[in-house]
């Protein structure tokens, strides 16, 4: 399925070399560049970069902390308000991630000004300034420059409270995995790409993408919930590895019980895949063991690059019923228990 193009106007994917969260520097590559760079230390920093968590963390007062994130790529479809919703979707996640509300935005502007015409670009500010509305806050501002390639998204700020902040470092021996939607994204933006997603299987990818992981404050307060992040361009299984060194912890995933959009598995078949999840698979290698009858196609989709993915939740075992109702109360209908957590380190998948 395509959007209707006006005139000689170019899709919006064909301007870019990647698209969405597929766009990130591979795992691998991003360690190796910032080897030598040395994690800040200040006493009100409750959260840098040193366990690759979702935003960074600065301590105000014993009941306030200012979240701060910033995330944007290149289009993942060609519609230029629905990439707006996307990349705005996918920007404030990292604060509700935390456990965070967002408070304000800024937009991050890069656009092929003498290929898009204006209209187009207003499309995908408009699209992103909706999704912000939606969820109760103002774009304030933003930078803009003259780009090769399309590039829309956010930097945004938050507010949490310390004792109710998660990170995706405090994950716990005996604790299970819930995760709020289903995987498929990068999957089906592939075959998007070629023409060969149908309607239904479009429509269910924008619902996803576009649906903002508000319940995050409400899954941080609840007892017996121990780490939060979100599944975005290192698929579930690179986003779960960095769960398991931050925490120290061993995860065991069951794939029968990992959701997925309707049209994933077949598309998957059908050799819709991304180099990203094979660039994914590269830079975790060594730290997961699949059980043999986890085969190829279930490694691509367990690794897929999640565009606006789901929460993923650590909780003691005794919290996972009420973690689900959170998540199903606020619309999640998918999620569900993929997993557990145990003593050791790694990730193995059966």
């Amino acid at each position: 399925m395509t959007s209707t193009k006006v005139g000689a106007e170019p899709r919006l994917t064909s301007l870019s070399h990647g698209g969405g969260c597929g766009c990130k520097i591979a795992p691998g590559v991003l360690a190796d560049l910032l080897r030598e760079s040395v994690p800040p230390v200040h006493a009100a920093l409750l959260v840098g970069r040193e366990t690759s968590d979702d935003a960074a963390v600065y301590r105000l007062d014993d009941a306030r902390a200012i979240v701060a994130t910033t995330d944007f790529f290149m289009p993942i479809v060609d519609d230029p308000y629905d990439f707006g919703r996307i990349a705005a979707t996918n920007a404030l996640s990292d604060v509700y991630a935390m456990g965070g509300s967002p408070l304000f935005a800024l937009a991050i502007v890069g656009m092929p000004i003498k290929v898009l015409p204006p209209r187009t670009i207003r499309e995908i500010l408009r699209g992103g300034e909706a999704v912000c509305a939606s969820a109760g806050i103002p774009v304030a501002g933003g930078h803009s420059i003259d780009s090769v390639e399309p590039i829309y998204g956010l930097a945004a700020i938050g507010l949490v409270d310390p004792r109710r902040m998660k990170r995706n470092s405090g994950a716990r021996a005996g604790d299970v995995l819930v995760l709020g939607k289903p995987l498929g994204v990068g999957i089906h933006s592939a075959a998007f790409k070629k023409d060969a997603l149908d309607a239904p299987a479009y429509r269910e990818m924008i619902a996803l993408a576009t649906r903002l992981n508000d319940v995050g404050p409400a899954l941080a307060a609840l007892d017996g919930v121990h780490a939060l992040t979100d599944v975005t361009g290192f698929g579930l299984l690179g986003h779960l590895v960095e769960v398991c060194r931050g925490s120290g912890v061993r995860a065991s995933v069951r794939l029968r019980d990992v959701p997925l959009m309707a049209a994933t598995a077949a598309l998957a078949r059908g050799g819709y895949v991304t180099g990203a999840s094979q660039r994914n698979a590269r830079s975790f290698d060594g730290e997961i063991v699949f059980d043999a009858g986890v085969d190829a196609i279930a490694q691509a989709i367990l690794f897929d690059p999640q565009t606006s993915g789901g929460l993923l939740v650590a909780c003691a075992p005794d919290a996972a019923d009420d973690v689900l109702r959170t998540f199903h109360a606020a619309g999640f209908a998918a999620a569900a228990v993929i997993g557990e957590m145990a003593e050791g380190a790694g990730v193995a998948v059966a």
